[in-house]
């Protein structure tokens, strides 16, 4: 896939909006009853970015972006502040965050995993695009040295130095972009001053890696 590991400056998204959504196909029955399926496992993340910018200074830096990924070719990192910690946004990221798995005594990798809800109900979303130095690891609730494991930041796959023995529960705590590209091959500034102006919103879509 075409994906530079490279993240949208954090100030060129100040005043975005965006979200998860879902595909749903409903089909409602002569009785009146819904007959609902997804062709979808997860959700996609959609965000419109660049309508609050007013310096051309800042619009310049998100053209010169957008031009470096050649509009829609290639995509790269967004820091999704209401969603990019293993945790709640507030909280501190902590080895105990999230459950990864369970060793069998030879297993060494491990993939980066957020978990949604709870129950049986909860959604588990693979994490690919973990920032490095954020990771920390536990093997059944004692934190592990940065020196037993390995992080590959570009798919979310931990790598321990030895494998956990059987049953032993793996979690971690993590802080992670989510990868997208530009939806569209335009930009579009007014000019306003000359030194301010304004920018219509630049959408963002989710991409899977």
């Amino acid at each position: 896939m075409s994906f530079h590991e490279v993240s949208l400056p954090a100030r060129l998204a100040f005043g975005s909006t965006g979200g998860v959504e879902r595909r749903t196909e409903i089909v409602t029955l002569g009785s009146g009853f819904e007959r609902r399926s997804t062709p979808w496992a997860h959700g996609r993340r959609r965000y419109l970015i660049g309508a609050n910018l007013r310096s051309l200074d800042d619009m310049a830096a998100l053209t010169g972006f957008f031009e470096a990924r050649r509009g829609r070719l290639y995509g790269f990192r967004f820091r999704d502040f209401a969603d990019c910690k293993s945790c709640a946004p507030g909280a501190a990221v902590g080895p105990l965050d999230q459950v990864l798995g369970e060793g069998d005594g030879t297993r060494t990798a491990f993939h980066l995993v957020k978990r949604y809800g709870e129950g049986g109900d909860a959604l588990e979303r693979r994490i690919a695009k973990a920032v490095e130095g954020t990771v920390q690891i536990a093997v059944n609730g004692v934190e592990l040295a940065a020196s037993g494991f390995a992080v590959n930041a570009a798919t979310g796959l931990v790598t321990l130095e030895v494998a956990p023995p059987s049953g032993a529960t793996v979690t971690a705590g993590f802080e992670f972009d989510t990868p997208v590209r530009f939806d569209a091959d335009r930009i579009e500034v007014t000019l306003e001053s000359f030194d301010a102006g304004r920018m219509a919103a630049v959408p963002l879509i989710e991409v899977r890696v």
